[in-house]
């Protein structure tokens, strides 16, 4: 479950706004049994994105949860990425994998709005994307979800791109 968390409203006053759309995907208490009792630690897995095409995941872990979120975040802002966009959809169908997780991202006509789960939806979002279908095929662990709809979304192509490898141009490949 992705929790629209607009950190904005939380900042202090002298830090300012950031040109990302940023999102905590999960949060996870995780705990090690020691000689002293039980360690109990966080971590957080972070999407952001500027809403235009650029998106990047990133995980954080500390001992405490605003900690791990803030790692999170620069680990994302880290690894962003641009992808090629039609318009508000994508250009093409495709299949994302990563480890056990297997997305569907389809494009989709305007008005129909983003049809997804909640770790796809985060990505999506963020990366700017208005009408697409999504369906996770194989795990819904966040973690390999959020990797495999990057790893989709990283391999589009449009027609200009393929042309150009190609050495054709695009009404050829039309």
């Amino acid at each position: 479950m992705a929790y629209n968390n607009d950190r904005r409203e939380r900042r202090g006053r002298d830090e300012a706004p950031s040109e990302f759309i940023e999102k905590v995907v999960s949060l996870n208490r995780v705990s090690k049994t020691v000689k002293g009792g039980r360690v109990a630690k966080f971590s957080a897995l972070c999407v952001v994105g500027d809403g235009k095409g650029r998106v990047g995941f990133g995980m954080g872990k500390a001992s405490e949860v605003s900690e791990a979120i803030r790692k999170g975040l620069e680990d994302a802002k880290k690894n962003i990425v641009t992808i090629t966009l039609s318009g508000t959809t994508i250009p093409h169908e495709v299949i994302g994998a990563f480890g056990a997780g297997r997305v569907l991202l389809k494009p989709a006509p305007e008005g129909t709005g983003v049809i997804a789960g909640g770790a796809v939806r985060a990505v999506v979002e963020a990366a700017g994307i208005k009408n697409i279908r999504t369906k996770c095929l194989r795990t819904n662990n966040p973690a390999n979800v959020v990797a495999a709809t990057m790893e989709g979304l990283r391999s589009l192509r449009d027609a200009a791109q393929v042309a150009a490898v190609r050495g054709k141009s695009p009404e050829e490949i039309g």
